[in-house]
């Protein structure tokens, strides 16, 4: 059988795999102590094998040495590229931790639905209440100055900012809430308080 592998007879090697194949994978897997990488050694051995058949001698017992021999070379070289590969990762520079974005997202959706709820609320009140509301709010100044900017007396500055401040209070408490309540005419809802 060695002459016959060693010339490249394809039936004399599928014979030599299905002796050997298990033999060669239990020493891959007591080597490696990983399923996946045991099988990866057999595979790799017996390519190596095929690779080699020209080196085998045509005389001579057991080729299981050989092969055994061929698995360890392969197991040590495959864990001699994992160690490398592992350290040249280490070598790597460590990438930017990217910040989450998430809590900034949440925060602009919020402020947008504020920002419209407030431009909501802003657009109820009456032309005058915004133009007095805006200068003294918004802008800082105080009563007199709003009056000077607006022309109008100080009084109607006061008073028009004063509407516009209970109308905004009231445009900001939330709604009433309200259950159902059977009655003769039909299901009606009141207000809980």
């Amino acid at each position: 059988m060695r002459a016959q592998i060693r010339d490249g007879n394809p039936a004399a090697f599928e014979e030599l795999f299905d002796d050997y194949a298990k033999a060669v994978y239990n020493h891959a897997f007591r080597l490696t102590g990983n399923w996946s990488a045991a099988e990866d050694v057999m595979a790799l051995t017996f390519l190596e094998a095929w690779r080699l058949r020209g080196r085998i001698d045509p005389e001579g017992g057991s080729i299981r040495p050989w092969l055994l021999g061929i698995a360890t070379n392969v197991a040590r070289n495959a864990r001699r590229a994992s160690r490398r590969h592992d350290d040249a990762l280490a070598r790597l520079p460590r990438g930017e931790v990217v910040p989450d974005f998430a809590d900034e997202v949440v925060d602009r959706i919020e402020d947008a639905g504020r920002l419209a709820a407030v431009r909501d609320a802003y657009g109820s009140l009456r032309r005058q209440e915004q133009d007095v509301f805006a200068l003294c709010v918004w802008a800082g100044l105080d009563y007199a100055e709003a009056a000077e900017a607006l022309g109008i007396p100080v009084g109607t500055v006061r008073s028009r900012l004063s509407r516009a401040r209970r109308k905004l209070a009231k445009h900001a408490e939330p709604p009433p809430r309200t259950r159902q309540v059977a009655g003769d005419r039909g299901p009606a809802k009141e207000e809980i308080r």
